[in-house]
C-alpha cells in the first residue's frame, strides 16, 4: 500500500483522473473536488485565492475546508517555512483512501494472462513483452500460452525466447490443447524410456569380442 501512496504523491497525471472517477466513493461533491484539485496544484494554502477562483465567499470556503477535514480527506497543519509559521494542507489521508480503492478494484478484477506471466516470472513485463504475448494470442489460445509458460518455468528457464521456441515447436506439431500437450509429453517420455532400455539391453561384451 505504501508503494501505491508514493506513486499517487508523485504522479501529476493519474491522481486527478482517480479523483474524477472516485470522488463520489469518497463522499465528496463537485465543489469539494474542485477545492482539492486547487490545493493539489498549489504549494501554499491560500483560502482567499481559492475562494476568488471559485467565485465563492471566503467564509463558505473555510466552512467547506472544515467539512473536508471532518470527512478525513485532508488536514491543516502549521509548518515553519522560512522562519514563519504557515498553514499547509496535508493530503496523506486522501492518498490512503485512494490507495485502498485501487487495491479493492485490483482485487475484484479477474486476473489476465499478463498478470499470470508476471506472477510466474516474478517481475513486471516490459512493453515489448506485452506486445509479444499479444502477438502469441493472435495464433494461440491462452491455454497454450500458459502451458508453454508452465513448461518453461518447470525447466527453470524464464526468458521469452525459450517460451517462443516451445510455442513454435507445438505449432509445428499441431498441438492446440492441453490434451495435445499431455499426449506429446507422454510420447517424449516413452521415447526416452525406449532409448534407455535399448542401451541397457545392448550386449556390449559380445560387441567388443566381435571386434
Amino acid at each position: 500500500m505504501d508503494k501505491i501512496i508514493d506513486l499517487l504523491k508523485t504522479s501529476d497525471i493519474r491522481l486527478p483522473n482517480l479523483l474524477l472517477y472516485n470522488y463520489k466513493k469518497l463522499k465528496l461533491n463537485e465543489a469539494e473536488l474542485i477545492i482539492i484539485i486547487f490545493i493539489m496544484n498549489s504549494n501554499i494554502y491560500n483560502p482567499k485565492i481559492i475562494a476568488d477562483s471559485m467565485d465563492i465567499k471566503l467564509p463558505l470556503l473555510l466552512e467547506m475546508i472544515e467539512l473536508l477535514q471532518e470527512k478525513g480527506v485532508l488536514k491543516i497543519e502549521l509548518k515553519n517555512i522560512n522562519n514563519v509559521q504557515t498553514e499547509v494542507i496535508n493530503l496523506d489521508s486522501l492518498y490512503e483512501k485512494l490507495a485502498l480503492l485501487i487495491m479493492k478494484e485490483e482485487k475484484d478484477e479477474p486476473s489476465t494472462i499478463y498478470d499470470t506471466f508476471e506472477k510466474e516470472l516474478g517481475r513486471t513485463l516490459s512493453p515489448m513483452e506485452y506486445e509479444i504475448v499479444s502477438e502469441w494470442l493472435n495464433d494461440n489460445s491462452e491455454e497454450i500460452l500458459l502451458l508453454a509458460l508452465k513448461e518453461a518455468t518447470y525447466n527453470g528457464v524464464s526468458n521469452f525466447r525459450y517460451i517462443d521456441r516451445i510455442i513454435h515447436e507445438w505449432n509445428k506439431k499441431g498441438i492446440k490443447t492441453k490434451e495435445d500437450v499431455l499426449r506429446n509429453n507422454r510420447q517424449f517420455k516413452d521415447k526416452k524410456v525406449a532409448v534407455k532400455q535399448e542401451l541397457f539391453d545392448y550386449d556390449w561384451l559380445n560387441d567388443e569380442n566381435s571386434n
